[in-house]
């Protein structure tokens, strides 16, 4: 999917470093969000150190603040830098 959305992107007239970046910036995102979603994850999860709920929701507060800070100064500094 990477490579579609980067087409879309570049298609609508966003930088294509910026968009790559970016893209790649949020595909890191998955490996916190939930449960079942990197090595360590199933471990913590099937021992009982944190419900679906509890990780789910930790997940999306991170990835959200995550967002905002990239959209507001990761943003500011690749303007800063000239990158966009």
């Amino acid at each position: 999917m990477y490579a579609a959305f980067l087409a879309a992107s570049i298609s609508v007239g966003v930088p294509p470093f910026f968009a790559a970046l970016v893209l790649g910036f949020i595909s890191s995102l998955d490996s916190g969000l939930t449960h079942y979603s990197n090595a360590t994850a199933p471990l913590l999860f099937g021992m009982g150190y944190v419900s679906v709920g509890k990780w789910w929701t930790a997940g999306v507060i991170c990835a959200v603040a995550n967002i905002v800070i990239w959209m507001t100064v990761g943003s500011a500094w690749m303007h800063v830098i000239g990158l966009w």
